[in-house]
């Protein structure tokens, strides 16, 4: 075999494992970041946001978290779990409100807990003692000590763990205000004045007007009035005529005879 054909299969060799390296290269981390709005994070509450961070606040004190720092804006808070010996996880929840935009009674709640796993490690130490009188002699001397190191920090992300909580919160947000009802108090009965014990008061000094008694009906049927006589006119004295003869006086008239006028019966009275 020449030396050119070992010196060809070396770098074919070589350039199908860098091809194989680079197939088998995970992708970045920040590649699954879409940026998307899922709500996973944040919800939305019929509240101001200082009613809503109280009432985020209340909820994690309600399951054992401990705040760390409260706000009228921001609350803070841990909450540390011992899986077995060896490992320790805490939850550390960070909360923060802002209000609506265009209401002021609505605000948004964004929640976002970290997850932080410890781990006991053991580390070996070493000292050594010097005795001055025997020269420069040194004894090493041993010790473990064990404490408990951060060995993973993630961000929770399941949907049903926010869920759970927002739902918490919810809970815990303010009641709105009932109107209240004007109550309708009944009229209460004045009792009279013998009942409850007290003395009856005075009679007014003015009596009331008595009503004036209705004539008695005569019962004596009226009188009629006789009609007045009527007056009849005196004849004049007869003149005396001229006559050839003489004069002779002309006979006097005859007087007319007083009008009589029938007069009506009366008419009975009413009884």
């Amino acid at each position: 075999m020449s030396r050119s054909t070992v010196y060809g299969a070396l770098g074919l060799a070589l350039v199908l494992a860098g091809v194989a390296g680079c197939s088998s290269k995970k992708p970045a981390v920040y590649e699954h970041e879409n940026f998307d709005d899922s709500g996973t994070f944040s919800r939305t509450f019929p509240a101001s946001e200082a009613g809503t961070c109280e009432a985020a606040r209340r909820a994690l004190l309600s399951q054992g978290y401990i705040i760390t720092s409260s706000d009228a804006n921001q609350v803070a808070g841990n909450k540390s779990f011992q899986q077995n010996a060896e490992n320790h996880l805490q939850i550390s929840f960070n909360i923060t409100c802002v209000p609506d935009m265009g209401d002021k009674q609505r605000s948004t709640m964004f929640a976002n807990a970290l997850q932080d796993r410890y781990a006991l490690k053991k580390s070996n130490t070493s000292a050594s003692l010097g005795v001055g009188v025997l020269g420069s002699v040194s004894m090493p001397i041993g010790s473990t000590d064990d404490s408990m190191v951060k060995v993973a920090s993630e961000t929770v992300t399941a949907t049903q763990f926010y869920d759970r909580y927002f739902a918490l919160v919810e809970s815990y947000l303010p009641k709105p205000k009932q109107p209240e009802k004007a109550e309708t108090v009944a009229p209460k009965e004045e009792k009279p004045a013998a009942d409850l014990g007290l003395p009856e008061p005075a009679p007014s000094a003015q009596a009331p007007a008595q009503p004036a008694p209705e004539a008695a009906v005569d019962s004596t049927p009226p009188v009629a009035s006789e009609p007045a006589p009527v007056p009849v006119s005196e004849a004049p004295a007869a003149p005396l005529v001229d006559d050839s003869q003489g004069s002779q006086p002309i006979a006097p008239p005859i007087e007319a005879a007083p009008i009589q006028v029938q007069q009506e019966a009366p008419a009975p009275a009413v009884q």
